[in-house]
């Protein structure tokens, strides 16, 4: 009960940090790596509590399952004032009102498709929330945001119901029957064993990892309040890049590739097995090829070459149907005692809920974002494959990062239900109901899915069943933590922008209104030339998989090739080369028992980081000024 108080306590103070770092400044990003900083740092804090309570109130230790509880509170509620989701979907809410013009005719041609009763269209409201210097604390402004925001957060709630039943159908099959590795939950498992156990702690790798990595951000830091101190520095967007623009045609189709170092990253790929590690880093330079490539053979027919979103697309249904097809036998024994009414109401050890409780809460979930998308205006024609999609990509992401754990999954490049649709069906024939509809749900399947709630979930699930975590309990704690983690990430969001105006939150949601308003000036038609690169994708995907089934040798894996063909991979592609250079350079060398020796030193360089990198994150909303930015967003 105390860690579910204590996770709840935590939620608000953490959303405002996540919404005024990323949100406001663009700096520091607590919420996109999947091994989320500011969670981790949460963890270290009550750790550092739990060595005092040692000394003097021993039975007030915080136990294991405690700190896996609030872990997980506190992870979902940060991934829902992500910058991938909340981030995107709070200024949703008045963007097309606020920004209409004569001479974008927006008052014409897309506030007749809008859901008033789930928006903010009261002009004299938004303009302070705009022009900031002001405050939310006016009555008619607490009224014309709330309703909306309790709408939105009842979607979130049915979100959460669907994820979560969709992890409690899969959770024995990923975690028992295939016995996926959970890589992401390693570290948090071993600092918090014990409740931060002495052995895991005593040991001098562990703290030599800590030492230098601690000792880079220090100084750093150090550096933004002594500027003649010369920067050390890593990031992906300075100094160190390959520019690849000054190289002529076709090369410069390339464009600039960063070429960044962070410490923490090199550390997070080492946790990764291998072959993920070096496809991931593979796929990134051979996509930057295929553009050159494609800017070389300028096919008129194909002016989208080389196609990734497309490919993505294919890649990620091929996975979809990989994952499915290893639960075959788990998922037709589920289906027959479903036809044959035999599905029982036993809960099964670690599960929070019987099978039947998980599929009425897909069910209940699933009716009510339907019932929502047609009130807001959408046709069932275009709802249905919108929503099934969404279960799609969420679901594939949690299985690959309970698989594989790569440090993070952007996918910034048009791989969202919207675009799928206009692909099968163009703009013309859905219509600009439907099309006015789809940039309201941009924080769901839109520009990136790197802060999705559901794999939190499902590693919450597997630290549960390791730390003896109550399943039921850590489920309440996961629907406490969508009820306030989405309230607050609204309360924070329009209170800092009526505090600074526009920011990051307002700049950022530009992209897909904008991509709205070309579809209604441009309609288009049904592409068979993206269909086709659909199919390519999944092909190379299946040919992949073949080939690791049929030989071990084989380097490259199929996760590998998802991620790296749209943005996101730019912001770590070198420091996963190293990480993959030093961890074949170990297992080859020294094995399995050098791997375990340096393994304590990989976690101390990511503790180290995290835990001054963010301290240093958290000085800033202190002092009220962007400080040392240790991390990529």
């Amino acid at each position: 009960m105390r860690a579910l108080v204590l996770g709840g306590a935590l939620i608000p103070f953490n959303v405002y940090w996540v919404m005024m770092v990323e949100g406001i400044w663009h700096t520091g990003h607590p919420s996109v790596m999947a091994l989320p900083w500011g969670v981790v740092f949460n963890i270290i804090l009550l750790l550092v509590v739990n060595a005092l309570l040692r000394m003097v109130r021993p039975r007030w230790v915080f136990t294991q399952a405690e700190l896996v509880t609030v872990y997980v509170m506190v992870g979902i509620a940060v991934m829902l004032a992500g910058h991938d989701t909340l981030q995107l979907g709070v200024p949703n809410l008045s963007h097309p009102w606020w920004f209409a013009t004569e001479a974008n005719n927006w008052d014409d041609r897309i506030w007749p498709y809008l859901p008033e009763f789930a928006m903010v269209s009261d002009l004299q409201v938004l303009e302070p929330f705009y022009e900031h210097g002001e405050t939310l604390y006016r009555r008619p402004r607490i009224l014309a945001w709330l309703w909306p925001t309790l709408w939105w957060c009842a979607v979130i709630l049915a979100v959460g119901l669907v994820m979560v039943g969709i992890n409690v159908l899969f959770r024995k099959q990923w975690t028992e029957h295939e016995k996926l590795s959970f890589p992401i939950v390693q570290l948090p498992l071993a600092m918090t064993e014990g409740g931060g156990s002495r052995s895991f702690f005593a040991d001098p790798v562990l703290w030599i990892g800590i030492g230098l990595a601690a000792a880079l951000d220090i100084y750093n830091g150090l550096h933004f309040f002594w500027p003649s101190l010369p920067l050390i520095d890593v990031r992906h967007n300075t100094t160190h890049f390959i520019d690849a623009r000054s190289w002529g045609n076709p090369w410069s189709a390339m464009g600039r590739m960063p070429l960044p170092l962070y410490p923490f990253l090199i550390g997070l790929g080492f946790l990764i097995p291998l072959d993920l590690c070096f496809s991931m880093w593979f796929f990134y330079i051979a996509r930057q090829l295929s553009k050159a490539f494609a800017s070389a053979i300028s096919i008129p027919l194909m002016p989208g070459l080389p196609y990734l979103s497309e490919q993505c697309f294919g890649a990620w249904f091929a996975l979809f149907g990989y994952a499915m097809w290893m639960s075959r036998r788990y998922l037709r024994e589920l289906g027959r005692s479903i036809w044959e009414g035999t599905i029982s109401d036993e809960v099964q050890a670690g599960d929070p809920m019987s099978h039947r409780a998980a599929i009425g809460a897909i069910i209940a979930g699933l009716a009510f974002l339907a019932w929502f998308c047609v009130r807001c205006g959408m046709t069932i024609a275009a709802m249905a494959p919108f929503l099934l999609f969404v279960i799609v990509i969420h679901t594939t992401l949690t299985r690959v990062r309970a698989e594989l754990g790569p440090p993070a999954h952007e996918m910034a490049g048009n791989v969202n239900a919207a675009h799928l649709e206009l692909i099968f069906a163009g703009s013309r024939n859905l219509g600009p109901a439907n099309l006015t509809i789809f940039p309201l749900f941009w924080w769901l399947t839109g520009r990136g899915y790197r802060t999705t709630p559901m794999p939190i979930q499902l590693e919450g699930f597997k630290m549960g069943q390791v730390s003896g975590a109550e399943p039921n309990r850590l489920a309440i704690g996961m629907a406490i933590a969508f009820v306030l983690g989405g309230f607050f990430s609204y309360w924070a969001a329009v209170h800092l922008t009526y505090q600074y105006g526009t920011t990051a939150l307002i700049s950022h949601n530009r992209g897909q209104w904008n991509a709205l308003d070309s579809w209604l000036a441009y309609p288009t038609d049904p592409s068979w030339q993206r269909m086709t690169f659909i199919g390519v994708g999944a092909l190379a995907t299946w040919g992949m998989m073949w080939m690791r089934l049929r030989f071990l040798w084989w380097p490259l894996h199929p996760a590998g090739y998802a991620l790296g063909l749209v943005f996101g991979v730019e912001y770590f592609w070198s420091c996963l080369l190293i990480a993959w250079a030093i961890k074949w350079a170990i297992l080859h060398w020294g094995g399995h028992r050098a791997y375990q020796r340096f393994l304590p030193f990989v976690y101390g360089v990511i503790i180290g980081e995290y835990a001054i990198g963010a301290f240093w994150s958290a000085m800033s909303v202190i002092l009220q000024r962007p400080l040392y930015d240790f991390s990529p967003g």
